[in-house]
């Protein structure tokens, strides 16, 4: 019997594991799939000679996060690299707006291409994320409402210009370019980056998710693990069996055994009951959990109905190649990029957003693209790259805008054709792209979840990142934490907040939240008994007549 059952072996789940088996917890992880890791994880499967990583790539976030830095993975061999640039933006007429480790190498950058305003503006963006740093990370991080974290941002705000910076944490990306920028460069960064997720340029907070990541590029960057995504895992399970806890794999959970109201164990798909004497915690999605691995009998009436208003982020697309060449961008500066980002003009952007949002499938896809072996040389032979591209494409198809009738079976023909969309916008920006790929793989959003059921219809965060999603609205209404309707149960998946990245803080909060239940437990039971043994030590009160 353990102590603690932790259902799946993302990163989330391995970080929840860690820190309860940090706290002296017997913590067992079941994981569904042949090989821990969810979404990071890496293999040959596109060349022999060349390492690509299935899902994500790229990890500012977990370098940032206090859960993952606090586990002191470099001593279990985790190690980082970096591209030359963090992130470059080709526009159609050559020029090229890139995104650089340490804002004076972002700003000169800008300045050359874009002109000393736009640097300007930049330099003052640069300065309000300095003076939120660290508040506002330790505020997104924590679960929500953050008291601590929050009344040191809330001063941090207050002295960064008070309602002006609570201000531009609303806006739309599109109107900060208005305000901000006179040339095109700065805002396609800043809107690349927020089309990371599911948000429009228009829409309310794009413009702050999109700071948000660039500001993270310049203080930590976007770095890789030497080897691949997997060894990242790697050092999570290596870390995790050192201090005596246990991943199983192939080991596919179907219920969460609750009686009384509360969560007793786990039962697998070969029928085997694992008991868990004080916690289970799901790094599963939220619509996995709630309804099937935990029955409707056991949770609120209300919660079926709010189950049901859910909304999934848009699905995905990515193509990994082989190249036995760098890519020919006809911007140079885009060469040293570890991603860069594919689209025309803001414009083209929120057509892009606008069409994926109403259920149509963009002629020009935005892309965002790897260039791995530029970022860590181990991935593919000297002179070759590994890389990848991806785009969004809606959940549900009703319309493709461009030639090839895709309607969202994606059947061989349609990956295809959609590979072959993808590949011609990057062409569109480095012409002879085509002519360097050696071998190509074409994941589509029934792969996505075929490999990694929480990637339901290849959605890669979790849920949206719209506004009506998050805080207290994640997973549904009224939440915001990673406890749940069943006592001994805890949400520790990206559905919880604070959602979707390579952070962590999923777990660490649900890992968090289990530790303090049991140790209130334990101080309700144990206080009575305590009291009773401190009067007999005492003996008979003293008389003083």
């Amino acid at each position: 019997m353990s102590d603690a059952i932790v259902i799946g072996a993302g990163p989330n789940g391995l970080v929840a594991a860690n820190i309860l088996a940090d706290a002296g917890w017997q913590v067992d992880v079941l994981e569904g799939r042949p090989e821990p890791g969810g979404a990071v994880r890496s293999d040959r499967a596109v060349h022999a000679d060349y390492l690509h990583d299935v899902f994500s790539s790229f990890y500012p976030l977990a370098v940032a996060s206090p859960a993952i830095g606090a586990l002191g993975l470099g001593e279990h061999g985790l190690r980082w690299s970096h591209a030359p640039t963090v992130l470059a933006h080709p526009l159609p007429d050559g020029r090229c707006a890139t995104l650089h480790r340490g804002t004076a190498a972002t700003c000169a950058g800008l300045d050359s291409a874009f002109g000393g305003a736009d640097a300007e503006a930049w330099q003052r963006l640069s300065q309000l994320w300095d003076d939120l740093d660290p508040h506002l990370l330790r505020t997104l991080f924590t679960p929500f409402p953050p008291v601590r974290a929050g009344v040191a941002m809330a001063a941090r705000l207050r002295a960064a210009g008070g309602l002006r910076a609570l201000r531009f944490m609303t806006l739309p990306v599109r109107r900060l370019a208005q305000e901000e920028f006179t040339g095109p460069g700065a805002g396609l960064l800043l809107a690349g980056c927020a089309l990371h997720a599911d948000l429009l340029p228009e829409g309310v907070g794009s413009a702050a998710f999109g700071w948000l990541m660039a500001m993270l590029g310049q203080q930590v960057g976007w770095p890789v693990p030497v080897g691949g995504a997997a060894a990242l895992t790697g050092a999570l399970v290596r870390r995790l069996a050192a201090v005596g806890g246990r991943v199983h794999c192939n080991t596919e959970v179907v219920e969460v055994v609750v009686r009384g109201g509360r969560a007793l164990g786990v039962r697998t798909a070969d029928g085997q009951a694992y008991r868990a004497r004080r916690a289970v915690l799901a790094d599963v999605a939220a619509p996995a959990l709630y309804g099937s691995l935990v029955g409707w009998e056991h949770l609120p009436p209300r919660m079926r109905a709010d189950l049901h208003r859910f909304q999934w982020d848009f699905s995905t697309v990515k193509v990994d190649w082989a190249l036995d060449g760098a890519v020919p961008w006809a911007a140079p500066a885009a060469a040293g990029a570890g991603t860069v980002h594919l689209g025309a003009d803001l414009d083209e952007l929120s057509d892009y957003a606008l069409q994926l949002s109403t259920g149509r499938l963009p002629r020009h896809p935005f892309a965002l693209l790897g260039q791995m072996t530029t970022a860590d040389p181990s991935r593919s032979p000297a002179g070759t790259e590994s890389a990848w591209a991806y785009t969004h494409v809606p959940q549900v198809i009703k319309d493709d805008l461009g030639p090839d009738g895709i309607t969202g079976t994606w059947d061989t023909r349609e990956a295809e054709a959609m590979a072959n969309r993808i590949e011609s916008q990057v062409e569109r920006f480095a012409p002879g792209f085509k002519d360097r790929i050696v071998a190509r793989r074409v994941l589509t959003p029934p792969v996505f979840e075929a490999w990694n059921p929480n990637l339901v219809g290849g959605a890669i965060n979790g849920g949206t990142t719209a506004p009506h999603q998050q805080l207290v609205f994640r997973p549904v209404p009224g939440t915001g934490r990673p406890e749940t309707p069943v006592a001994g149960l805890y949400l520790a998946s990206s559905s919880a907040h604070p959602g979707g990245g390579v952070h962590g803080a999923c777990g660490a909060n649900a890992a968090r939240a289990a530790l303090r239940s049991h140790r209130l437990l334990a101080g309700r039971v144990l206080a009575p008994g305590l009291a009773a043994a401190q009067r007999l030590l005492s003996g008979p009160a003293e008389r003083h007549d």
